[in-house]
């Protein structure tokens, strides 16, 4: 083994995995957090397991995962209770609620580590907030073949195991429970009416938040916790519409940021040629921040950049369509085609040039000194006004709209690639109707 990998495997590879694990474990079960609409909820117990923490540790003075995990899914259940409590009794919202429990049960908990100065025994805020991954050490075996024996794995560090074991037992309540999990966060009353108890599903996932947050809490700390329970799901949301993808990209996400994050916040430093470290799990809550907004202004469906881009195609397709209809309107009298300055005036300067433009590059019109339309162009500017005409029946006769009110409105129903039943041979304003026959 090489004197490079020896080192990272000494000295990078567990706090990796231990940051890995964390970002995967809560990724996972923040999925349902944001479907229930209950993001805040992952905030909120990641606040108030503070006070359990704290209880646990100063009745056994040990830092043991038994007791912590005891208290903070004390602490969860709790904090589920009270958010309920104070929702029914002080009839608001449940993100008020959620506000007002965690801010109480963190300040107290934040109250109790101040008074918690027992000798020989150490709780300190910074590690419950930004964790302590710089002090997971590993001694890796000198070969490739020790790595099989039992004595180099019983010297993983305690963090990576205790949450490969969360994030094993995570998975498997999400693959076991799937059905349950989808159906309750959907439509709990559908859920319990189909003999699935949503309370039991609320409770279970609540009780996961609370055990993923205290195994995360000594290894990442309470940010990088909030950070993963809301930004993958989050940012998987804003990739697709689906469930099953959403739960992959999410972990995939995660686990991305927690890499990231941690390759950044290593080597940044020495890269701008400073002295100064930066905090892994602040750098994989950064690295997570960095994703999700890069999925909200590129996501193809979502994103800021991918809205705009199909807003102007709509517009440039609106535009092109009225350009048509106007040349096949200016075609049914006797005014012959128009010139460019003629369709400006009938259509707008603004439509006019992105429609003419549009239209010409895909063969619908020709340019001359007049603009007039092609045989594929005359086809599709007859079935535009043709629509038109037929909506403009449609809300005459059906919907009881006056014939001289209905004009504006079948102008933007005509773009609409469905079209009103009618066998009508005019408009309301007494227009020819092309037929079917007539586009053959």
């Amino acid at each position: 083994m090489s004197p490079v990998v020896h080192n990272f495997l000494q000295l990078d590879a567990m706090p990796l995995a231990a940051g890995l694990l964390a970002a995967v474990l809560c990724g996972l079960l923040g999925n349902f957090l944001i479907l229930r609409k209950l993001s805040l909820m992952g905030d909120a117990i990641s606040h108030s397991v503070l006070p359990g923490l704290v209880a646990a540790f100063l009745i056994t003075h040990s830092r043991s995962p038994g007791p912590m995990f005891i208290g903070a899914a004390a602490a969860g259940v709790v904090t589920v209770g009270l958010v309920e409590l104070v929702r029914k009794i002080g009839r608001i919202e449940t993100g008020a609620a959620m506000g007002v429990v965690f801010s109480l049960l963190f300040a107290l908990g934040v109250l109790l580590i101040e008074q918690a100065s027992i000798p020989g025994v150490d709780l300190d805020p910074d590690c419950v907030l930004y964790g302590e991954l710089s002090t997971i050490f590993w001694f890796p075996p000198d070969t490739w073949g020790g790595f099989l024996s039992l004595d180099t794995l019983g010297r993983v560090p305690r963090q990576v195991v205790t949450l490969l074991v969360m994030a094993v037992l995570a998975t498997g309540f999400v693959v076991v429970l799937f059905k349950e999990l989808r159906l309750a966060a959907f439509d709990p009353a559908l859920a319990t009416a189909q003999g699935f108890h949503a309370g039991l599903m609320h409770f279970l996932l609540m009780l996961f938040v609370a055990a993923a947050t205290v195994a995360s809490f000594e290894a990442v700390g309470s940010i990088l916790v909030i950070a993963m329970l809301i930004c993958p799901a989050a940012t998987a949301r804003l990739l697709t519409d689906r469930l099953r993808p959403q739960i992959v990209v999410s972990v995939a996400i995660a686990a991305a940021s927690a890499v990231l994050g941690y390759l950044g916040a290593n080597a940044l430093p020495a890269a701008l040629g400073r002295s100064w470290s930066l905090n892994s799990a602040g750098g994989m809550t950064v690295a997570a921040g960095g994703l999700f907004l890069a999925a909200a202004l590129f996501g193809p469906r979502h994103g800021v950049v991918g809205r705009w881009v199909r807003r102007r195609r709509l517009e440039g397709t609106v535009a092109m369509e009225d350009v048509l209809a106007a040349l096949y309107r200016r075609g049914e009298g006797a005014a012959g085609a128009p010139t460019r300055a003629e369709v400006a005036a009938l259509v707008g300067q603004r439509a006019a040039r992105r429609g003419v433009r549009l239209a010409e590059a895909t063969g619908l019109i020709q340019q001359g000194e007049r603009v007039v339309l092609t045989e594929v162009g005359e086809v599709a500017a007859r079935d535009l006004v043709r629509r038109h005409r037929l909506w403009e029946s449609y809300l005459v006769t059906e919907a009881g709209v006056a014939p001289d009110h209905v004009h504006d409105t079948a102008e933007r129903l005509e773009h609409l690639v469905v079209r009103p039943e009618g066998d009508s041979a005019t408009d309301p304003h007494g227009r020819r109707i092309p037929s079917q026959a007539d586009r053959t």
